[in-house]
């Protein structure tokens, strides 16, 4: 596993590979079964849940309606409260503004709270590329940069490491990047989490510029809001003295009294707990408390073109809180990295084609196989809308996208073989005598695979459907045959109405 997910295969192949991977199902089946009880636990906790996930839909739909207002009001305040405003349309934008604060302020190194949007825009890697290290300092994200690898999980990247590996890790890359890990060190969970704490110290305490994400921007009052566990988000908020905040535009919520449906759906459905243990908020800059030059960067890089979906758009509701993840059979057995993206699980099978469009020319043809892959990684059971705190439909829009893709490739020159059995099927339904000659021959095919006693796989393309399902025997003779042949009754004179 290289630290990239450009160049990523389709998702059936990447969930080809995965599945044969037993250290990494026993891993995510132990880990998912502990988050979704402990989940279960504290929303059963909750008299009128329900009623709560409700609110918090409604204001995120709220938001949504209204974004380009609730945004132009959110840089207002926030550049009457000392902050700098900049726009992003994508993540070249976003990673130059980043850069170009660093550069100015002749740091060779930031600090980094775990920000999803961040990794979505290849921040890390492009920094690198102008000289300058971002280190990752929250705990399970420092686990999957020093080890070289990509994050499976929203809330828990390195959920696919058991704690052996993570002591691998930290004795084997600690040493190269700053302090070293204890020669002694064991892979008891508290020992791990002070050998990092240590590593962390050295560089919250030499870092001159913070970057972070929002998991939301109050419009009104022009405050950020970061939710964790740990504190490290609360170092690089407070100790750098410059910070860089990169911040999706659908994080945007009108009113801070707006927060507290969504301040309460989130720690239940990500961690299982009643509150975060570290709420920060921050609000432009304060004199001589905390970072003295804030920028605050508003990232589009897709969104705009999520928001016109009429169906997607529910998406864009998303908290960041992995409860769909946790409880997908298929994200349980593949994994996240099978997803290619920073977003893994149901949410990103939707939000990913969302935010790179189908159709729309999105990057080299594998990009575009492997965006579109992602509609069909899903089984629609449901499960992922049951617990979603903001009520998003993702099987509906998993049903969309899939008709989205289907309509993309109408015009293929080359169609695929799905396409070609549906043209057939279409055009032996659309004529009763094509239709009657098709259950005759279907008649004597079940005939003769009955003699066999066996149920054949199907040649060619059609070989990966049998190769996961069993093929139904085609029935001898077909309901129109034995309609003609006893006039609709059963031998027994009985009539079968």
């Amino acid at each position: 596993m290289t630290g990239t997910f450009v160049g990523m295969p389709a998702f059936p192949a990447a969930a080809r590979d995965a599945l044969a991977d037993t250290q990494l199902r026993h891993n995510l089946a132990h880990a998912t079964a502990t988050i979704r009880g402990k989940r279960a636990a504290v929303v059963g906790e909750v008299e009128h849940w329900e009623a709560l996930r409700l609110a918090g839909a409604a204001v995120k739909e709220r938001a949504l309606h209204g974004l380009e207002d609730h945004l132009v009001r959110l840089e207002e305040s926030l550049v009457a409260r000392g902050a700098q405003v900049h726009w992003a349309r994508d993540a070249a934008e976003a990673n130059a503004l980043v850069a170009d604060v660093a550069r100015r302020h002749g740091a060779d190194e930031v600090v980094k709270v775990k920000s999803m949007a961040t990794q979505e825009i290849g921040l890390n890697e492009a920094l690198a590329a102008e000289g300058i290290a971002a280190w990752e300092t929250d705990l399970a994200e420092m686990i999957v940069q020093l080890g070289d690898d990509l994050p499976s999980h929203i809330l828990v990247p390195a959920i696919h490491r058991n704690r052996a590996e993570i002591r691998e890790i930290f004795l084997r890359r600690m040493a190269d990047v700053g302090r070293p890990a204890p020669a002694d060190l064991t892979d008891e969970p508290a020992v791990l989490a002070a050998a990092a704490r240590e590593h962390l110290r050295e560089k919250f305490l030499r870092a001159k510029v913070g970057v972070s994400g929002a998991n939301f921007a109050v419009a009104d009052t022009g405050t950020l809001v970061v939710v964790e566990s740990e504190g490290n988000g609360r170092m690089c908020l407070t100790l750098p003295e410059v910070l860089v905040t990169v911040v999706g535009i659908e994080k945007v919520v009108p009113t801070w009294a707006e927060l507290d449906p969504l301040l309460r759906l989130l720690p239940r459905s990500s961690t299982g707990e009643r509150m975060n243990p570290y709420t920060s908020t921050w609000t432009g800059v304060t004199p001589d408390d905390g970072p003295q030059e804030v920028h605050v960067v508003l990232l589009d890089n897709g969104r705009t073109r999520a928001l016109a979906d009429e169906v997607g758009r529910q998406a864009l509701r998303c908290i960041r809180c992995s409860a769909c993840l946790n409880v997908c059979p298929v994200y349980e057995r593949v994994g996240g990295h099978a997803y290619g993206s920073v977003y893994p699980g149901p949410i990103g099978a939707i939000l990913n084609p969302l935010l790179h469009g189908i159709g729309e020319g999105t990057g080299d043809p594998q990009s575009r196989s492997q965006v579109e892959s992602l509609p069909y990684a899903s089984s629609l059971c449901g499960a992922c809308f049951e617990v979603c705190p903001v009520r998003i439909d993702i099987p509906e829009v998993l049903v969309h996208l899939r008709s989205k893709v289907v309509d993309a490739h109408r015009g293929d020159r080359v169609p695929k073989p799905e396409a070609l059995a549906m043209r057939a099927a279409a055009h032996t339904l659309a004529d009763a005598k094509r239709l009657g000659r098709a259950e005759r021959l279907a008649g004597r095919v079940g005939r003769l695979v009955g003699r066999r006693g066996t149920t054949p796989r199907l040649p060619g393309p059609g070989a990966g459907w049998t190769d996961a399902r069993d093929l139904p025997t085609p029935a001898r003779e077909s309901f129109r045959g034995w309609w003609r042949r006893t006039g609709g009754r059963l031998d027994g004179g009985e009539n079968d109405g």
